[in-house]
């Protein structure tokens, strides 16, 4: 992807998270039909409710204008065995809540047609309907709820519509009710007229309730009762709620924005600052990335942190290679031109110089040759240490490096005196990097007039210590701050090139130690630490 491809802002992809969060409930909700469901549920509890009423106003009228018929044993229809245990049981409350489900329950065809019963309904189950059809109109004044009462046959007896006298016998609620069984089904609606206004009483909705209940007196079945009715549709619900449905829409924005706000502050801006500072630093701007002074989260402290960190280290580095490469321009530079002179003077005045003249003149070229050798030698190893990467499996015995190099040491006429007695101590360093530091320790101090050096070792907490003291002149006050410094040296004239003292350092710092000029003595005192090895004794 090209940088000049245009890219989405990250607050913006965080204003859309948060609007498609927010918007996930109500297209679950839309998916799943839940609050379809829970309108038709309360047209079923309405129902249930008005049945109830009807079916305790039926019975009382029954009482009381057919005293005879109610206590009559062989009055109406006995319970199917399926709902006598459930009518037999002395019950003071029998709830029936609202199950309807649209996900789970069976959608049935529309209602059939009302069939000629053949039969003449039931004379006190007549006179009972008679009393209740102004009941039942003004009713369904307020609820909007079909009602039909029919009596044992299924003959209807009081209804709301024009269906008296037929018989509902085909349908399935009505028949189940006459058994005892109370019925809640759900039915198509097909609708004859266009769509209501959203506002209309008037309901769209493509299905419709039905209850069926049957009528009890002492255990026996002596009528039921039917209601339908269209539910709510769910876009008149939220055209009655339009107002507070769009005031929460309203909040719901408004926290969805003071988030987004909210985010942006805590993560976005002191993201842009770390941008800004990162430009700077490409810029050439020194010390221009620095950690943020108020970083609201963890994470973004802690990037700072890193980010500063890395700065610092990326811009000492450079000054250590900008300084690094003068030092060296500096130390090739003086060795190179004198190698020019000489070859000039030989090319110019070979055949009048005496053979002493040219083996001189040979001799400086040798000398330089050889300092620039030792000069590249060095930067070789100072530049494998500064790369070096530790090992967790390195590890060497201090005790037999140490008798190794005196013995190597004493062979060349130099004294090494390792002062006894000498622990046995395992340290976390490769055998070759012991022996590297060691050596460029002991040929510094040659370099410098010692012909005896010292080696004492030691452990304390989880470090060996060695300290390394010699004969030699020692180090004055105003060179012992350089004398690590790379290229600095004192024995110039012998050959040094001021780079053994940086190779030591170097290693130690590649495996966690360190290296320290010590006070006192008549020569040179150094002391080095390493960390012990997991194992040592």
């Amino acid at each position: 992807m090209s940088a000049t491809q245009p890219r989405l802002k990250l607050r913006d992809l965080l204003l859309a998270v948060n609007l498609t969060v927010l918007w996930l409930p109500l297209l679950g909700l839309e998916a799943l039909r839940l609050y379809d469901s829970a309108l038709v549920r309360q047209t079923e509890s309405e129902l249930l409710a008005q049945a109830a009423f009807l079916a305790a106003g039926y019975r009382a009228a029954l009482l009381r204008l057919a005293p005879q018929a109610a206590s009559d044993p062989a009055y109406g229809l006995p319970l199917a065995d399926a709902w006598r245990a459930l009518h037999d049981r002395e019950l003071r409350w029998r709830p029936r809540p609202a199950r309807l489900d649209l996900a789970e329950d069976v959608m049935y065809p529309p209602p059939p047609e009302p069939i000629d019963p053949g039969v003449p309904p039931d004379a006190h189950a007549v006179a009972v309907g008679r009393e209740l059809q102004a009941l039942l109109n003004d009713v369904q004044v307020v609820t909007l709820a079909g009602m039909a009462v029919v009596d044992a046959g299924g003959v209807v007896v009081a209804s709301t519509g024009p269906s008296a006298g037929r018989s509902l016998l085909a349908f399935e609620e009505v028949r189940r009710a006459l058994t005892g069984e109370p019925v809640s089904l759900l039915r198509q609606r097909i609708a004859d007229a266009p769509a209501p206004a959203i506002d209309s009483i008037s309901r769209g909705t493509p299905l419709r309730v039905f209850v069926a209940a049957p009528i009890l007196h002492e255990q026996r079945i002596v009528a039921a009762v039917l209601l339908w009715r269209t539910p709510i549709a769910l876009s008149q619900v939220l055209h009655g709620k339009r107002y507070h449905l769009l005031l929460a829409a309203l909040l719901l924005l408004a926290t969805v924005a003071l988030m987004s706000l909210f985010t942006a502050l805590t993560v976005l801006r002191p993201l842009r600052a770390l941008v800004q500072q990162a430009r700077r630093a490409g810029a050439g701007e020194k010390g221009a990335v620095q950690p943020l002074v108020r970083p609201v989260t963890r994470e973004i402290a802690e990037l700072s942190q890193a980010v500063s960190s890395m700065a610092q280290h990326l811009e000492q580095r450079a000054d250590y290679i900008r300084t690094f490469a003068a030092h060296v321009s500096h130390e090739f530079k003086t060795p190179l031109a004198a190698m020019r002179g000489a070859l000039e003077l030989l090319r110019d005045h070979a055949e009048t110089m005496t053979v002493a003249e040219r083996e001189r003149f040979l001799g400086n070229l040798d000398q330089d040759a050889a300092r620039l050798e030792r000069l590249v030698r060095r930067l070789l190893e100072l530049a494998r240490a500064d790369v070096l990467q530790a090992s967790v499996s390195d590890r060497a015995e201090l005790t037999a490096v140490v008798r190794r190099m005196a013995e190597r040491y004493a062979a060349l006429g130099f004294t090494v005196a390792v002062l006894e007695p000498l622990p046995w101590l395992e340290v976390a360093i490769s055998e070759d990097a012991l022996e590297s530091i060691l050596s460029n320790l002991l040929d510094n101090a040659r370099q410098h007039g010692a012909d005896v050096l010292t080696l004492r070792c030691s452990s304390r907490a989880a470090l060996a210590c060695i300290e390394i003291s010699d004969n030699g002149p020692g180090i004055s006050a105003a060179n012992a701050a350089r004398v690590f410094e790379p290229f600095f040296t004192t024995a110039r004239a012998r050959g040094g090139t001021g780079l053994g003292l940086a190779v030591v350092r170097a290693l130690l710092k590649a495996y966690r130690g360190r290296i320290e000029l010590l006070d006192g003595g008549p020569g040179a005192r150094l002391r080095i630490e390493l960390p012990l090895a997991s194992s040592s004794r």
